[in-house]
């Protein structure tokens, strides 16, 4: 055990709020866009989570190569989907029929 043990204890909660946060905008985004962009912060959030779970438990070198093949999956799974949308031009933000 190190001295920053509680250190890295606060940071991964207050990680795990922000994903809690960006979870809750998954849920109730009011367009498919809004839900993506939450999507890749949970995303985002997980690595930075890994790689503080990595000095908690004392083997940064192993969850720092989790944390980099988890963000490979990440911009995977990004691209995949705006390719997706690219090809279906139907999905349209929700407030595209406003007028302002």
């Amino acid at each position: 055990m190190n001295g920053f043990d509680n250190e890295f204890s606060i940071a991964a909660a207050a990680i795990l709020a922000i994903i809690a946060l960006s979870f809750w905008r998954v849920m109730r985004g009011p367009c498919v866009f809004d839900r993506l962009l939450a999507a890749g912060a949970v995303g985002t959030n997980a690595i930075a989570l890994l790689a503080v779970m990595g000095f908690i438990f004392e083997r940064p070198d192993m969850f720092v190569d989790l944390a980099l093949t988890y963000a490979l999956l990440n911009f995977v799974g990004t691209v995949a989907a705006a390719k997706y949308l690219e090809n279906h031009p139907d999905v349209e933000p929700a407030d595209a029929g406003v007028e302002q």
